[in-house]
């Protein structure tokens, strides 16, 4: 066959068949080399593709898991442990002031764990009771029963389980104790419709969250001495001075809604029956030490308790109700510090 310029390019031969059937080995490679490249392009963007849809489902599993459990954990108040720290350090206080020293680990764990299922059945109850009320405050209206994200029913199920948890912590109790036990929980349900007929249901929950105190003394004594019904009263005026603060916080919407408080009760008045509260409470704390023979450390312990209450004093001076809460929260420092007296007094003095 004649070569032409036609049939040839660059010296070498075209074969039949034309431009589609023949490239240069050049060209040809370049075109590998290309497809390889847009190969890898690809794995990779198939690759973060995968990835992000499984850390997108691993999110995805993990919100609706959240979104699942945490209203329960909301009404039983486990992602706020401060009112559980309140009810814990006085009732571990008199365990030890009850024993004279270090009490039973058993009795230790009993209590432990008797105060944060007590607490957490407290607070479903309370809001079961409030759950039409709840929606009228402010601070209280995206409870999960305001909200409907939880039903009256699951609720009252889970209180029925709690009491079945705390009924199981009864084995390790005397007598007395158990039928003292039957006794708090009825004042618990009890408290929480108070508020609607009487301005005085700070008292109702004082001696709610000072059963412990009784029960524990009857745990270590089979009785309750002079000396566990001296800190019985202490701490009741305790709990309502400082539940006091807490109504402060939402006495306008209160006002509003036709619920009863000390705070409404006290009126202009509430800070002075505040400090007389507190008063009372640190000279039967006093009291106490004086009876029990403590020393200095607990002598320390008050001081620092008296330093704490006029700090919270200080806090409510505008009645804000921001400041009404912080001196509402401080009260946890107040149990600390007077379960450390304690502790120190009859484990190391």
């Amino acid at each position: 066959m004649p070569q032409t310029k036609e049939n040839t390019v660059a010296g070498r031969d075209r074969p039949r068949g034309g431009w589609l059937l023949w490239q240069p080995k050049s060209a040809i490679k370049g075109c590998s080399v290309r497809f390889g490249a847009y190969r890898k392009q690809l794995e990779t963007v198939l690759r973060r593709t995968r990835r992000s849809f499984a850390i997108g489902g691993l999110a995805h599993r993990d919100k609706l898991r959240a979104s699942t459990w945490r209203p329960w954990l909301v009404l039983m108040r486990l992602d706020r442990p401060v009112g559980s720290l309140l009810l814990l350090w006085p009732t571990l206080a008199a365990l030890w002031v009850a024993a004279e020293g270090v009490p039973p680990l058993d009795l230790i764990a009993v209590f432990a764990l008797g105060v944060f299922i007590m607490r957490a059945a407290g607070c479903v109850i309370n809001d079961l009771a409030d759950r039409r009320l709840d929606p009228l405050v402010a601070r209280t209206r995206n409870r999960p029963l305001a909200t409907g994200a939880i039903s009256a029913r699951g609720a009252l199920a889970l209180f029925a389980g709690l009491c079945l948890a705390a009924l199981a912590l009864l084995a390790w109790l005397n007598a007395f104790t158990r039928w003292l036990a039957v006794a708090g929980l009825a004042i618990s349900v009890l408290y929480p419709f108070t508020k609607r007929w009487m301005h005085l249901p700070q008292v109702v929950l004082g001696v709610a969250f000072s059963w412990g105190i009784v029960m524990a003394f009857a745990a270590v004594n089979d009785g309750v001495s002079a000396a566990g019904w001296l800190f019985f009263v202490a701490s009741l005026l305790w709990i309502v001075a400082y539940d006091s603060l807490y109504a402060m916080v939402d006495r306008e919407d209160d006002l509003q809604a036709g619920i009863k408080s000390t705070a409404i009760l006290f009126g202009a008045a509430d800070r002075l029956m505040v400090g007389v509260l507190q008063a009372g409470a640190w000279f039967g704390f006093a009291l106490l030490g004086w009876r029990s023979g403590f020393g200095a450390a607990y002598g320390v312990g008050l001081a620092m308790v008296a330093a704490l209450f006029v700090h919270q004093q200080v806090l409510i001076r505008e009645r804000d109700r921001d400041q009404c809460f912080r001196a509402f929260l401080n009260n946890t420092w107040v149990g600390l510090v007077l379960f450390s007296a304690i502790l120190a007094e009859l484990s190391f003095g």
